[in-house]
């Protein structure tokens, strides 16, 4: 008899196949003594065993570009920490073998991010994988990942690493499943971006058994194990239903109306863009800049290769808008060359634009290079700062754009409850507004969004989450300017319809996404979307809010 299980839908689609599990982790290395002659030997493995998986990892990164470059290099570099290096080398000096003294060190560091506050101990994940593909190396055994299958099947996972999740094939993997991560996850974002349905924070997914059947909906999060014919059956035909709209919706983002929503991409870099385009991307409404960044986390990227990539962005938008977000370094996305080693709690530490105001020469080339990139090209390139917290960061960011004679509109992101609280004071210095949901989410919820055990509070269905845009959206319409939305939310079609409706004049999202909005937007007149975002903010959960505004845009 078929069970249905609920987990999160983190990317649209449906996918129905038999169940491959991810491989097993590696075991726990004998703790054998090793003599003081052999140490030198020794600490050479662990060296080249580093080396090897760090330019692994690299590789993987090229192959995959864009945001999954910028994540799969900042393992590279979690796995050369010299201080890590430097402990598996003492342990072996002491007598461990290569593979001991890393596992053990790795253990103690895995240690200290668990308990350095929830945003860093959802870094846990990527580290324990960095960990398995040395030891795997030094002991000989296959690197744990995704199994060896020459059919199609649906994934099944405790978490995915994002050197799995980046190259997945989309041809093999129908979907995937795990029983952690949450909705703004490394491995959902790039789920997104693979176009693959995934549900994930699903207990107990590991307990499907290998070869079962299940039927994976990444849109309601629902995982049907065992589904019969006419069950089969009606989720083909939703399916082709969905395929079917997002083929008949084509052009500008608008609602059955006309009111116009212009759908942009979120993209980490050039190796983004053909996607972009090929969704219809109206123009780029985040691109992270962080990958250059992550290149060489002991120094700032050259003034002209900054220009060079940039460049290539904005020439892709002739006549598009481009929002580029400054580097938005810190918390999960460390650089040693400019954030602090040593803060108890990063995330609510030194990070976003505080890092480049305690570094303005980093600012100050990443302006002027923006500025010489978008020379002679008819792009509208716009400029924001991340981590906006009041007006006196507004202006901050702003006097720092002008100093550096940028021709450009400048804006602020919402991401921390007080910039969305006192909008109105903020767009004094800025001309736009952009809200980033899943950081707005992590601080008005105190929920790590990495985290799965608190993955309900991640979810942008939330009341007072939809509260915080909603007078982020009021306070842009009095002041005649905008206020987009770049983050994950955007890429949920119905919510899209609910930030639509509560005022938001732009959705920005991964380009996977972008049909799906489109089609749903062209369904609605804006009056509706408005009824359901006043429905979905007098609920009470993210649940109830979801079901108000599904009630009201389906007409019940």
């Amino acid at each position: 008899m078929d069970t249905k299980l609920q987990g999160v839908g983190v990317s649209h689609g449906v996918a129905i196949g038999e169940v491959r599990h991810m491989g097993t982790a590696v075991l726990e290395p004998p703790a054998k003594q090793i003599d003081a002659g052999e140490a030198p030997r020794e600490q050479q493995r662990a060296r080249q065993a580093v080396e090897a998986v760090a330019a692994d990892l690299n590789a993987r990164g090229n192959l995959a570009g864009g945001e999954a470059q910028a994540v799969l290099e900042a393992q590279a570099l979690m796995a050369q920490d010299p201080e890590l290096l430097a402990d598996v080398e003492r342990r072996v000096t002491a007598g461990s073998t290569a593979e001991r003294a890393v596992y053990d060190a790795f253990a103690a560091y895995r240690a200290l991010l668990a308990g350095a506050g929830e945003y860093l101990a959802g870094r846990v994940a990527d580290l324990d994988d960095v960990r398995n593909r040395i030891v795997a190396r030094l002991l000989g055994v296959p690197m744990p990942g995704v199994p060896d299958s020459d059919q199609p099947y649906v994934l099944i996972a405790r978490d995915l690493a994002p050197a799995d999740t980046a190259l997945l094939d989309p041809a093999l993997v129908l979907g995937f499943v795990t029983e952690e991560g949450g909705p703004t996850s490394h491995s959902a974002i790039l789920a997104r971006a693979l176009g693959v349905p995934a549900v994930v924070a699903l207990p107990g997914a590991g307990e499907l058994p290998e070869g079962t059947v299940v039927a994976v909906d990444g849109s309601t999060g629902a995982v049907v194990v065992s589904p019969d014919e006419a069950e089969r059956t009606e989720l083909a035909a939703a399916a082709a239903a969905s395929r079917a709209a997002l083929e008949a919706a084509t052009g500008p983002g608008a609602t059955s109306d006309g009111h116009k929503v212009p759908l942009l991409a979120n993209v980490g870099g050039p190796a983004d863009v053909p996607a972009a385009l090929e969704a219809g991307a109206e123009g780029v409404g985040l691109f992270r800049t962080e990958f250059l960044f992550l290149d060489d986390s002991t120094q700032a990227p050259s003034e002209a290769k900054q220009v060079e990539a940039y460049r290539q962005v904005l020439e892709a938008f002739p006549e598009g808008r481009v929002v580029v977000r400054v580097l938005d370094a810190g918390a999960d996305k460390p650089l040693d060359f400019l954030t602090p080693s040593d803060e108890p709690n990063p995330a609510l530490g030194v990070r976003g634009l505080r890092t480049l105001l305690d570094h303005p020469e980093v600012l100050r080339t990443q302006l002027r290079a923006l500025g010489t990139a978008a020379e002679g090209l008819s792009v509208y390139l716009e400029v924001m700062a991340p981590m906006v917290a009041d007006r006196a960061d507004a202006k901050a960011f702003a006097d720092a754009c002008r100093e550096a004679g940028l021709d450009a509109k400048f804006g602020a992101m919402v991401e921390v409850p007080s910039a969305a609280l006192r909008a109105r004071s903020v767009l004094q210095e800025v001309s736009f507004l952009s809200l980033g949901t899943n950081d707005l989410a992590q601080y008005t919820f105190a929920a790590d969004r990495q985290v799965g055990a608190v993955s309900r509070l991640q979810d942008p269905w939330q009341p007072a989450l939809l509260d915080l845009v909603a007078l982020s959206a009021e306070a842009a319409k009095a002041e005649g300017k905008s206020c987009g939305v770049c983050g994950e939310a955007a890429s949920d079609p119905l919510l899209a319809c609910v930030l639509t409706g509560l005022g938001v004049t732009s959705l920005s999202m991964g380009s996977s996404a972008i049909p799906y909005v489109r089609a749903t937007l062209a369904k609605h007149t804006l009056a509706q979307c408005e009824r359901a975002a006043a429905a979905a903010r007098a609920a009470d959960s993210a649940e109830e809010a979801r079901r108000a505004a599904q009630a009201v845009l389906s007409g019940v």
